[in-house]
Order: structure tokens, then sequence, then C-alpha cells
């Protein structure tokens, strides 16, 4: 067995006949490999490289005219990005005092280690007595509050200084999430409360089947995947750092969330493209029609949230950020969102339109730009009618909630679409589906120039295999 190749498992290689290190020579249309050379899936033609023992030795590269050309696009923009990096670069997650609401408060892990059952009427006697009057949520609740069997739980805080201390939750009835004996909970811990009000359950403890099902989850990638499934985690766990180290910290740190959404999307593009699919033109090409979509989606999301008067401050979240960190702009904000979000379907976009474009090439070399293109638009009409419906329907899943109560009001559909709360989904659902279509006729586009254009200097007196012939890969 040779070295194993990058994630995607595909070298650069020109479109001329090139020897391996053993002296065979090797066309792409030899084999079972080239029966699939059409095909755009996951790993077109690898079945080559098995039958024909081509991973024992790299393959020949594209000219160098077009790599110079692919680098001095690529080597500029990088650099872009790298100095980006550094002049944005936060010291850290600024310091602030904490306000107690939501998920600004202390908190420490605990444990259920009692539960009993009492009467409601003892435990909420200190509440305000029901007036008999069910015909608010008030007085219901008042009423409810004082009838059946609540449930007495002893919770023993496991985590902090506190460790070993013991307070009381009731839990009513009709309360959404119950307790039972042995449960892990999440206390929240006020210190300027009286002392038996300082600690109170603010929700389960999820981290051990939370854990067990990203187990499951990078077991089933790696089965599936193999060496391409573990670079595939290596930079989703990238991803997530950049996001985490630099995009969250600057923002809070009052840089430009627009700028820095830019910058750190370029660099999980750059980082999770070329560690996935190899240091390829075929990459370089799918990065660059993810770049050009990018700022399609800034340009127009920019134009739309302001003309649309978005202030991106709509809930209870966005107004505790606004509280903390005043100086951040939140239509910023919101714009930074909408970036970050298109950038995963883009780049499955992109790198799929680019691999097809790339196998239709290699099924036939005589097809010019034009044919090329033809071919590929026709498999990316597929894939822009079932990503658009993706896009859709998982902004709706995420707003379903909201979408209910809209619909207990009786709102009529343009009340509906007119309120803030919705016009944002609005907005970055339709914004990120027009980057996500032009993607496809501009990364195809790219594509098809790109590949046709290989023809390499020094090999310019081979005279090209015909349609019948043996062909080699190009890459």
């Amino acid at each position: 067995m040779g070295p194993r190749r990058s994630c995607d498992d595909r070298a650069v290689t020109s479109s001329q006949q090139t020897p391996d290190p053993h002296g065979h020579e090797h066309g792409p249309g030899s084999g079972h490999g080239a029966a699939h050379g059409a095909g755009h899936g996951p790993d077109p033609g690898h079945s080559s490289g098995h039958g024909h023992s081509h991973s024992h030795g790299p393959a020949a590269p594209v000219s160098r005219h077009l790599r110079r050309v692919i680098a001095a696009v690529l080597i500029p923009f990088a650099t872009a990005v790298v100095v980006g990096l550094v002049v944005l670069w936060p010291g850290g997650t600024p310091a602030h005092e904490r306000t107690g609401v939501g998920f600004d408060r202390q908190t420490e892990q605990g444990k259920v280690v009692a539960v009993e059952q009492v009467d409601c009427k003892d435990v909420n006697a200190a509440q305000v007595p029901p007036t008999g009057d069910t015909s608010t949520p008030q007085g219901r609740e008042a009423v409810n509050g004082q009838q059946g069997q609540c449930e007495k739980a002893t919770i023993e805080v496991t985590s902090g200084p506190d460790a070993g201390r013991r307070f009381v939750e009731i839990v009513q009835p009709d309360a959404p999430r119950q307790l039972d004996e042995g449960t892990g909970v999440v206390v929240a811990y006020a210190p300027d409360a009286p002392e038996d009000l300082q600690y109170s359950v603010t929700d389960v403890n999820r981290k051990v089947p939370m854990a067990v099902l990203a187990g499951i989850f990078a077991l089933a990638v790696v089965l599936v995947g193999r060496f391409r499934g573990v670079m595939a985690l290596i930079a989703l766990a990238v991803s997530f750092l950049v996001l985490t180290l630099f995009i969250l910290p600057a923002i809070l740190e009052g840089s430009n969330p627009l700028v820095v959404a830019v910058v750190g999307s370029s660099a999980i593009m750059l980082l999770a493209l070329y560690m996935c699919h190899g240091l390829s033109a075929r990459t370089s090409v799918a990065v660059l029609g993810t770049l050009i979509s990018l700022l399609l989606i800034g340009l127009l999301g920019s134009f739309f949230i302001g003309w649309a008067s978005l202030s991106g401050n709509t809930d209870d979240y966005t107004g505790l950020i606004h509280g903390l960190y005043p100086e951040i702009d939140m239509s910023g904000l919101l714009l930074a969102g909408v970036i970050i979000g298109s950038l995963g379907v883009l780049d499955d976009v992109t790198v799929t339109q680019t691999s097809a474009v790339w196998e239709l090439h290699q099924a036939d070399p005589g097809m010019g730009p034009r044919a090329l293109y033809r071919a590929g638009i026709r498999i990316g009409r597929d894939h822009i009618a079932s990503v658009v419906n993706t896009l859709v329907l998982a902004y709706a899943g995420a707003a379903l909630p909201l979408l209910l109560l809209f619909t207990i009001a009786q709102s009529s559909m343009g009340t509906v679409a007119n309120s803030e709360l919705v016009a944002e989904e609005i907005v970055r659902t339709l914004v990120g589906s027009i980057g996500l279509v032009a993607s496809v006729p501009v990364t195809t586009a790219l594509a098809a120039l790109v590949v046709s254009a290989d023809r390499p200097a020094e090999n310019a007196g081979v005279r090209p295999a015909g349609r019948g012939g043996r062909r080699r890969r190009a890459k």
C-alpha cells in the first residue's frame, strides 16, 4: 500500500498520459473507473485507483501555467485572511458583571437526592390566595397552585465552593419538567439572594446523552467515510475553534460583526475545504466559487437588512446581548449570522459542482467549456431545487413555535411576514437561497473554464485521445 491521499483522495493530474513510478501508463478510460466518470458522488473514480494501483504514486499536476493563475488569485486572498485574523484576533472574552438573567447566571452542577409527594396547598401557602376567577391565566395558575400533589425535591450541589450543600425545590404538577431521584441538574447560584434562596434548579444535565450521541455521529462518519471521514471531523473541530476562539470573542470586543464574519468564514472555508478535499485545482475552484457566493450574500444581506429596517434585536437573548454590550451593532450581527449560516451549505454545492465538471471532463476530454457548462448546470439544477427546499424547511422548523403562536392569534400572512421577528427569518432565508442558487452557475462556469484550459505546454506534442481511446484522468 502506498501513502494515503488527502481527504478527497484525489491528486491533481494532467490531461495527458503519465507513467506511474512502476513504469505503467494508465488512462482514465481504462478499467471500471471510467464507467463512473460522469457521476458526481462522494468519490467518483476512486475505483480506478483500486483497479490500476494509481495510489502507488502521486499523479501528475495540472499545467504550471494554470497553477500560477489559480495561485495568483488565491494567495492574495489567503494572505488577506491571515492579516485579518492577526489584526482582529481578540485577547479573550471581555469580562462583565453578571446580571443573573437568562444565560448570564453563575451555574453549578447538582443532583436530585430525594423526591416526596406533598399537598400543593401546604407548600404553596405563601402564595396569594386564589380569587376563584379562572377567566385569566393568572387566576387559573393561582387556583391550580392550590390543588393536586406537588413534588418536593431535595437537591444536592455537587460542584463549586458549596459542594455538598442541599436545598429544596418545589415542582408543580403541571410543570413541563418533572424531577426524579438520581437526576443530574444544573442549578443557578445567586450570591446576593437570601441563603435559603441562593440556589434554584434551571435545567437538567444532558451531558451524558449528548456525548453519547456525538460519539455515535463520529463513529458513523468514520465507518462510512474512513480517512475522509476522519479529516471531515478534524475540519469540523477546526471550524468550531475558529468560531469560539475568534468570531465570538472578536464581536464581543466591539469589532465590526460583518468584517469578523467575513474573515472568520473565509478562514473556515480555506481550512475545511483544503483539509477535506486536498490541495488541488479542483478544490481551489470550489473555494473561488464559495468566495464569490459569500460576497454576493454579504452585499444582498447588507442592502435588504438596511432597507427593511431590521434591528437584529428581536427576542430576550438579543436584548440581553444588547444590554450587556451596547456597542455591538445588532444589525451587523444579524448579517454575520446570515453569512456564517450559509457557508456550510455553500461548501456542499460548490464542491459537488466542481467534482461533477471534473468527472464530465474525464469521461470526455474533448468537451469544450460550453459543453461542460451545459452538462454541469443540468446536474446543478437538481441540486438547487433540493438545497433551497432544505434551507427554507430548516428555518421554518427552527421557528415552528413562533409560527404556531401566529396561527393561534389568527394573524394574516401579511401581518406575520411584516413582523420583525419573522421578517428577519425571511430575509435570512431568501438572501442565503439567492447565494446558493448563484453559486451553481458561478462554480460550474469556473470549473468548466479551468479544466478545459488545462493544456500543459510541455506535452503539447502529444495527440489527445479520441472518444474511444485510453484517456488520462484530469484533476
